[in-house]
């Protein structure tokens, strides 16, 4: 065998396992940038439908859930607000919801899907604060008209308990109703609503 050949035949070893430790880097060096092109855990995380317990919350009572980074507000209603709502039309700057894009289930009386059961996103339309839950009817420092709802701390924007807001307050618009759907008669998801019939 000649000098020549054995040269020749390293050289094409020598290409081939250069070639293949190229090809390996470039696998290697591509899966970090291919995989920072895929959401976060947490940003996956934070737009996921969660699921909430509600056969627990008792009449009366809020409870308060995180979704998108946004508290939502679950209120079990007593047969007694939910009279309370009817007569409250002529005191509200939206009592059928028709100014915002709400889901079509929001459009009606007690803006939900079930009347006991209220979802809200707990942010106000004003200029985004928490609104706390005021249910005592006639409340000394709120007033005796007051039929319990929920009052913004910040600028004193008042809403009922269907997050309907009142007339001659600075929010502008009734609070937010997220997606969301039953799952049975205890388990609520919220942020799909897929399935769900108006």
């Amino acid at each position: 065998m000649s000098d020549e050949a054995v040269n020749l035949g390293r050289r094409r070893v020598l290409t081939l396992i250069t070639a293949t430790a190229g090809g390996i880097g470039v696998v290697v060096a591509a899966i970090p940038f291919l995989a920072s092109l895929k959401p976060s855990a947490r940003a996956q995380a934070l737009g996921a439908p969660i699921e909430v317990d509600v056969s627990k919350i008792e009449p009366g009572q809020r409870i308060t859930v995180e979704w998108r980074g946004k508290p939502v507000y679950i209120l079990r209603r007593t047969p007694e607000v939910l009279a309370q709502l009817e007569g409250l039309a002529s005191r509200l700057r939206d009592p059928e919801s028709n100014a915002s894009d709400q889901p079509q289930y929001a459009h009606n009386l007690y803006r939900s899907l079930k009347p006991e059961v209220f979802v809200v996103i707990g942010v106000c339309t004003h200029l985004g604060c928490a609104p706390l839950y005021r249910p005592e009817v006639g409340a000394p420092d709120i007033g005796s008209d007051w039929p319990g709802g929920f009052l913004c701390p910040c600028h004193g924007s008042r809403f009922d308990l269907a997050g309907r807001v009142f007339q001659g307050v600075p929010a502008p618009l009734n609070l937010a109703v997220p997606p969301y759907r039953f799952v049975g008669d205890s388990t609520l998801v919220i942020g799909d609503d897929t399935g769900v019939v108006a």
